[in-house]
């Protein structure tokens, strides 16, 4: 140990060389996450143990074992680009859905996620099919998705609505949208127990509303009684709006992060879905 403790007082080591190190381990653990039992995984073993063979080719005399690794090294860069080009595309998409790119495109892809929700919903209401559509904001809703059966599907508008499709198995309960993507569908939500609130709606609604009651999360219902579109958030409920009413407030609440305005009141009547 005492020969290690003086190299390391010796290595002048600033937080820079720290945080090289720690990039490359990501870099590293991102990787090897990603290839974990894909046929990519054999392939860097193979690399693995031809990056050994070259080491110990240069160590001892194995001159013709060290010319061929010299040699070949180009070519299977090329071959492994060729052969495994479905595989990169994965890995650049991976890596394009961690946090920091995430961040970087979020205000796009929330605008993007908006959009196929409005679709989605005057779809159903059209056809009169109920739903419930929640989208998450600063506030986790791990439970909620663990609650559900887990998707992490690529948001669009034709999912929503096949979830929904009463004979659909996973029509009973919420979907709920985290980060750009449909985290989770058949989701079991609170319910509210506000007294004052209007005894003629339905279950959709009070789930809507107590969970939005509970975090900052943003609910879209649809009623399967009378195709009418209502926005859940912060324990308040906003009945019967149009398509374009829904996205301008979808895009106030989640895009740009305003603070809510006035809500307009409950109106009186309503519906039992």
């Amino acid at each position: 140990m005492e020969p290690l403790a003086t190299l390391i007082r010796r290595a002048n080591v600033t937080w820079w060389d720290v945080l090289d190190i720690l990039i490359v381990a990501l870099l590293i653990y991102e990787f090897l996450k990603l290839i974990r039992g894909t046929r990519a995984m054999q392939m860097a073993l193979s690399s693995g143990l031809i990056v050994l063979l070259f080491f110990a080719s240069s160590a001892f005399p194995l001159q013709t074992v060290n010319w061929l690794i010299r040699n070949m090294v180009g070519y299977v860069v090329f071959a492994a680009i060729v052969l495994f080009q479905s595989d990169i595309r994965r890995a650049l998409a991976h890596f394009g859905r961690t946090p920091f790119f995430r961040l970087l495109t979020r205000p796009e892809n929330d605008a993007e996620t908006i959009e196929e929700i409005v679709v989605a919903a005057k779809i159903l209401a059209d056809k009169r099919v109920g739903a419930i559509i929640v989208i998450e904001r600063e506030i986790g809703l791990r439970n909620y998705i663990e609650s559900g059966i887990p998707l992490d599907a690529e948001m669009s508008y034709d999912l929503l609505v096949c979830i929904f499709q009463p004979t659909a198995p996973l029509h009973d309960g919420a979907v709920i949208v985290q980060e750009g993507r449909v985290a989770a569908a058949s989701c079991f939500l609170p319910l509210t127990v506000q007294p004052t609130l209007s005894r003629e709606l339905g279950t959709r609604h009070r789930a809507a509303i107590g969970l939005t009651e509970e975090n900052d999360a943003v609910a879209v219902v649809v009623s399967e009684e009378t195709g009418k579109i209502s926005l859940a958030q912060d324990g308040h409920i906003e009945r019967e709006l149009t398509p374009e009413e829904l996205r301008t407030r979808l895009r106030a609440l989640v895009v740009q992060r305003r603070a809510p305005v006035d809500r307009q009141a409950e109106p009186v009547g309503g519906d039992n879905s």
